[in-house]
């Protein structure tokens, strides 16, 4: 390898490994640049998030069937470094309630819930779902999230609200061995087991959900949650009725949280867990995704999604060595911090530093504490997933996000709770491709005044161009509808042999999308027209460039807002089709031109059969007219208004409008030939056609009119009234 390869060698790594290295020194950057005048606001903040995180963590542990104290062991681990690594300075990472369900049902299949073998493989799922959430943000990849509809969260959430909410209601009830199973199994035994249900501890559950309830509505700033756990543990106390049958947590560790040995080479029940580390991982990305951006709307904060995908990865990987399980981005906590006055990522790592004092200095007390009252706590927390006025909101809105969200939600219910993570966020793939695959392809017209280009079928059209505006980019997975688009239509306009394709709203095009065009060029080229493009972005410009399709459409035919119109009204449309075939005014440029449909009654846009006129190409007029041929000069007869008239015309040519010539008696010269001459030669070949249905029979129209004529370089005439009137309009 030379010296200059090598040196790029390592300028290229160097390049790849930066970005890894900026995520990995997030906490450099946040000590750095921590201002100490809020630090008593984020130790507030902290303390605040702190009480209300307290029972939480212990409640949602429970949901995934593992031990209280694990559920401390996350919020502790997952709130410092989740806080040191993140991006969000609000968001709080740690237990969730719809990730430690989705965690139950990965892992119930494979072990028995509560087993040490199940608390392992916890901490392995979330070593798992750690390390491709940081593939994921080292990678920057964080954009893919942007893919996953917010219906999947809202069909995901409500699903494991229910379902958070039957299995708890055996504990709630007191009745014992339930628990496991999907939603039909868990209602089915609690209906055949209700005459087992225990009533005290049904009472002390019913209790803490009334306290809960009670509090937020007189007292909102209050930790319900806590205040109603404190009451029924002291109940406990009081009256001696964990001795009566009443179900308590007991005693948990009062230790920090300790290093747990996990199988990471056992590739057999890594390959086991995969699909749930992937449900997991990717769900929680999602579902942190959403809560960074909710409260960065009203922070103002920019974010980095990358470094917030680092942030979580992290904390699952140390929370899953730590003795714990797989956490992630919490609603409800996170609106706590926000509200609670939290400026920085220190105030969430101060709420994981007082839960773990809490844990070790008041850790004995949770011995009173009843599993009843955590069974209430969760069903109110399990009937404030169901985010009713947001599934109102997407039923009413687009079927598209209402399928995904029904999808989730039956899938969460029915079927395995990871899997249907998983389909909800095939399903939006599957919709944004097919949203994206059939842009919006639709013909428009100018409005009333001609200030914009509107939608509306009703209106009329222009019988030579039409307008078609395209609303997606240029992919190949579009390209097959956009061309079907184009094709329908002019098989329905088979008058229209010009195309103007507006381009405002196509920001990327491949080179599927180029042979598209090329296809459609050629269709209209064929038939006698051409296509044209107007307002073609720099990204687009250059991949049509760089493919040479610039050059195939020719870069006369790129045009702006201002002038396309105008362009092709006075440069490629046929005036006489304008003023005597077209009776609607679509254009502004349209609105001063003659119309004369009829000509004494009779129509002048008769259809001519094919072959009936002789034609004439330039060059053999040209020596005609130079007497090359030694034949008598024939009689050149200009047939377009006189204004066309002046601005150019055959030198040896008289002028005689159509509608004059049709209308008219008008006596020709019959011992030499007459030769009709207009702007493309639809006027002149009905001059033509008219004359010889008269009986002058010596009759030819120049082929191509004047358009032709100027293609070939021949001399062109120019009146001096023309020429006046355009230093006029210079001057």
């Amino acid at each position: 390898m030379t010296a200059a390869a090598s040196a790029g060698h390592h300028f290229n790594l160097r390049n790849t490994l930066s970005p890894m290295g900026h995520y990995l020194k997030r906490p450099l950057h946040l000590a750095r640049a921590y201002d100490r005048a809020n630090l008593r606001p984020d130790l507030m903040a902290g303390l605040t998030v702190a009480v209300i995180l307290l029972p939480q963590a212990i409640a949602f542990a429970l949901i995934a069937e593992l031990p209280p104290q694990v559920g401390l062991y996350t919020a502790i681990v997952g709130g410092i470094i989740g806080g040191l690594w993140g991006s969000s300075n609000q968001m709080f990472t740690g237990p969730a309630n719809a990730i430690s369900l989705l965690v139950l049902s990965a892992l119930s299949g494979f072990f028995v819930p509560g087993s040490a073998d199940f608390i392992i493989a916890a901490g392995l799922l979330a070593v798992m779902a750690g390390v491709f959430q940081v593939i994921m943000g080292m990678a920057r990849l964080g954009f893919l999230v942007n893919f996953v509809s917010h219906s999947v969260i809202v069909g995901f959430t409500s699903g494991a609200g229910l379902l958070i909410a039957v299995k708890q209601l055996d504990i709630f009830l007191g009745i014992k061995g339930g628990g496991g199973g999907g939603l039909i199994s868990s209602i089915s035994y609690l209906i055949q087991n209700l005459n087992a249900a225990h009533l005290q501890t049904a009472q002390i559950g019913a209790l803490t959900v009334v306290l809960i309830v009670a509090i937020r509505r007189l007292r909102p700033g209050w930790p319900a949650p806590l205040l109603s756990m404190v009451v029924a543990s002291f109940l406990i106390f009081a009256l001696r009725l964990d001795e009566q049958g009443v179900a308590v947590i007991g005693q948990i560790p009062t230790n920090l949280p300790p290093l747990q040995r996990l199988p990471i080479l056992d590739l057999e029940l890594i390959a086991r867990l995969s699909t749930g580390a992937l449900a997991v991982g990717a769900i929680g990305l999602v579902q942190g995704t959403a809560i960074t951006r909710s409260i960065a709307a009203q922070t103002g904060q920019r974010l980095d999604s990358n470094q917030e995908f680092v942030g979580q990865g992290f904390a699952n990987i140390l929370a899953g060595f730590f003795s714990g399980y797989n956490c992630a981005g919490s609603f409800s906590i996170s609106a706590v911090n926000f509200k609670a006055g939290a400026r920085s990522q220190f105030a969430a790592i101060t709420a994981s530093l007082f839960v773990l004092a809490a844990m070790l200095l008041l850790g004995p007390l949770t011995r009173y504490l009843p599993r009843a009252a955590l069974a209430g706590t969760l069903l109110v927390i399990a009937y404030g997933m169901i985010d009713r006025a947001e599934i109102k909101r997407i039923w009413r809105g687009t079927p598209g996000d209402a399928a995904i969200m029904v999808v989730t939600l039956l899938g969460a219910l029915f079927l395995d709770i990871e899997f249907a993570v998983l389909l909800g966020i095939m399903l939006s793939l599957a919709l944004y491709i097919m949203r994206t695959s059939a842009p919006r392809v639709q013909a428009v017209v100018p409005d009333d005044h001609f200030l914009h280009f509107i939608y509306d079928p009703h209106r009329d059209q222009c019988p030579q161009l039409g307008i078609i505006e395209i609303y997606g980019d240029l992919y190949f997975g579009a390209v097959n509808h956009v061309e079907e688009f184009v094709i329908d239509y002019g098989s329905q306009h088979p008058e229209q042999r010009f195309l103007l394709m507006r381009m405002n709203n196509v920001n990327h095009i491949d080179f599927s999308g180029i042979h598209m065009l090329e296809s459609i060029v050629r269709a209209y080229r064929d038939r006698g027209g051409d296509v044209y493009l107007v307002h073609v972005n720099y990204r687009v410009r250059e991949v049509m460039k760089t493919t040479s399709f610039d050059a195939h459409l020719g870069l006369d035919h790129f045009m702006t807002d201002d002038e396309m119109i105008g362009h092709l009204f006075h440069r490629v449309l046929d005036p006489a089709v304008c003023i005597y075939e077209c009776p609607v005014r679509v254009f502004k440029e349209c609105q001063n031109l003659p119309k004369r449909i009829t000509v004494s009654g009779a129509p002048v846009c008769a259809e001519i059969p094919g072959g009936e006129v002789k034609h004439i190409a330039p060059r053999a007029l040209w020596h005609a007219l130079h007497g090359v041929d030694g034949k008598p000069r024939p009689l050149i007869i200009d047939v377009r208004e006189p204004r066309e008239y002046q601005r150019a015309h055959i030198a040896e040519a008289e002028s005689t409008p159509l509608p004059e010539l049709v209308g008219s008696a008008v006596t020709l010269s019959l011992d030499r030939q007459v030769v009709f001459v207009c702007r493309s030669g639809r006027r002149s070949l009905r001059a033509a056609y008219t004359m010889q249905n008269r009986g002058l029979q010596n009759v030819a129209v120049l082929d191509g009119g004047m358009l032709a004529w100027e293609a070939a370089g021949l001399l062109e005439a120019v009146s001096p009234a023309s020429l006046n009137n355009e230093v006029g309009e210079e001057a």
